[in-house]
């Protein structure tokens, strides 16, 4: 099967862009970052700003990131979507930007897992419970209510360590968000 000539100079062009990408790495490091500023605006910035376009208050939207950033390190996995939505339905948060700065956490939550893990083990004066992979599957393959009770355990201690730190880490970043987002907010309100 022959390609179309339009194809093939498509194809062509893409491939001259590509090689001068390669020649010129400055370029292409431009070229991503411009590609990152794009996301950026679209993912976050431009929903931030729609929301105080609408009158969402710049201290609603600061709790609304420091919930979203703090309970989606919750070192149970699956449940900080759960916590966001309902910490967002009882003091009447915006879903979207809470689920944003939760799904935004992801990468922050798996890397606390198990230093809250073994803070709680420390905490707690337990003795240390190995966290393989392999093992995991082998314990709860041979017994699993054994499974259940050792890294159930673990897993409550770990809450209970982030829980302390949620305490303080909460009004941390909303003391450190707060101030930027009235800035923008009063910047808005300038705007025709």
């Amino acid at each position: 099967m022959k390609a179309s000539p339009s194809t093939a100079v498509e194809a062509a062009a893409k491939m001259s862009a590509w090689e001068d990408e390669l020649a010129c790495p400055a370029t292409a490091r431009d070229s991503l970052r411009k590609r990152c500023a794009r996301v950026w605006n679209r993912r976050v910035a431009a929903p931030v700003m729609a929301q105080l376009q609408q009158g969402v208050t710049p201290e609603k939207l600061a709790l609304t990131a420091a919930l979203g950033l703090v309970l989606g390190c919750c070192p149970i996995l699956g449940s900080a979507t759960v916590l966001c939505g309902l910490a967002a339905v009882v003091l009447r948060l915006n879903q979207p930007v809470i689920q944003l700065v939760n799904y935004a956490a992801g990468p922050l939550q798996l890397a606390l897992l198990i230093p809250h893990y073994r803070a709680g083990e420390w905490l707690f004066q337990t003795s240390p419970v190995p966290l393989s992979i392999p093992l995991l599957f082998e314990r709860f393959s041979a017994d699993t209510a054994s499974f259940f009770r050792d890294y159930g355990l673990l897993a409550l201690q770990g809450v209970a360590v982030w829980s302390l730190l949620a305490a303080v880490a909460a009004p941390v970043v909303y003391f450190l968000v707060r101030p930027p987002l009235r800035v923008l907010a009063r910047g808005l309100a300038r705007l025709p």
